[in-house]
């Protein structure tokens, strides 16, 4: 099937273009930004070399409903969505760090909890606790934003002490973190979800500061079902959950884990519509809509068309 795997545009008054590894960045005269979404999947931070379809189209159309929705929590850099698989929006310059909150141990938390290690960030974990537990209060764990590798986990101390964001903007991004998670966690548990852990990403413009990039997405985010969780946590059974998390047990089991020298397994074609299915599902059990697949022919066409759309549209 077709997926978008690469773009190269060329776009009227594109100033600069950024590949990530999952989204190709366009900036518009260092005033727009379009972002699109492409179906590159990465586990381990690195990018697997097959393309999964429809992905791109799941990741944007989620991260536009959850920017919607918290308007009213932070101002965020999306204008519009033109096309199924592209965010146009405010350039932003952004901020230094990821903004990672956790309310439940597992994951990355876990592997840290079982090395002994009770602290993480800096922030304190209690004795005591199992793997996928609540913690008593959600904890803000953030990471420095990484251009190639790994990101590395920070302690709010050390960032203001390198300088990488000021107290006073810290101190909003924290709060922000707080509410866009509530109100997440909120959204999901109406649709018998639990959002487990996700990061934010913020900048500014202006002088102010946006929400920016994608958010609650299963690319930023662990989504655990609701129905069942306490029956497997008084069990000590692995929870059901719509997450990346899958396709990393599945690198995993093959003996990758993104280390140095390590061969990347070779993606059948089952389990790459296996993933696709998963991206859908969590699609439709986040949003409570029907997934409707975009047609992908000519995929490049259109997008190209539509973003040209958009930026015809912002001209005077």
């Amino acid at each position: 099937m077709n997926t978008v795997k690469e773009t190269n545009f060329v776009f009227p008054g594109l100033s600069s273009y950024y590949k990530g590894k999952i989204r190709d960045v366009y900036t518009i005269d260092d005033e727009l930004m379009l972002m699109v979404v492409t179906d590159r999947i990465s586990a381990f931070d690195v990018v697997l070399p097959e393309g999964i379809p429809y992905k791109g189209q799941v990741l944007n159309q989620i991260a536009t409903k959850f920017l919607d929705a918290t308007a009213d929590i932070v101002p965020n850099w999306k204008l519009d969505t033109p096309d199924p698989n592209v965010t146009a929006g405010i350039y932003c310059e952004p901020l230094k760090v990821e903004m990672v909150i956790r309310g439940y141990l597992c994951g990355h938390a876990w592997r840290e909890y079982k090395k002994g290690k009770r602290s993480i960030c800096g922030v304190p974990m209690p004795d005591g606790m199992q793997e996928n537990e609540a913690f008593p209060e959600p904890l803000i764990t953030p990471t420095t934003k990484a251009e190639v590798g790994h990101d590395e986990d920070i302690s709010r101390e050390e960032i203001l002490r390198q300088g990488l964001v000021s107290e006073e903007d810290y101190a909003a991004i924290e709060q922000y973190t707080r509410e866009l998670y509530q109100r997440g966690n909120e959204m999901a548990r109406e649709k018998g979800l639990i959002l487990v852990d996700t990061k934010y990403e913020f900048g500014k413009a202006g002088g102010k500061i946006y929400l920016i990039d994608e958010i609650h997405t299963p690319d930023s985010s662990r989504y655990f079902y609701l129905d069942g969780y306490q029956e497997r946590l008084a069990k000590g059974e692995r929870q059901k959950q719509l997450s990346k998390e899958f396709v990393r047990e599945w690198l995993t089991a093959q003996g990758f884990t993104g280390e140095e020298g390590q061969k990347v397994p070779e993606m059948s074609e089952a389990f790459v519509r296996q993933v696709s299915d998963r991206y859908i599902e969590l699609f439709e059990k986040i949003t409570g809509e029907k997934f409707i697949k975009t047609p992908s022919d000519d995929i490049y066409d259109r997008i190209e068309k539509n973003c040209i759309g958009f930026l015809e549209r912002q001209r005077p």
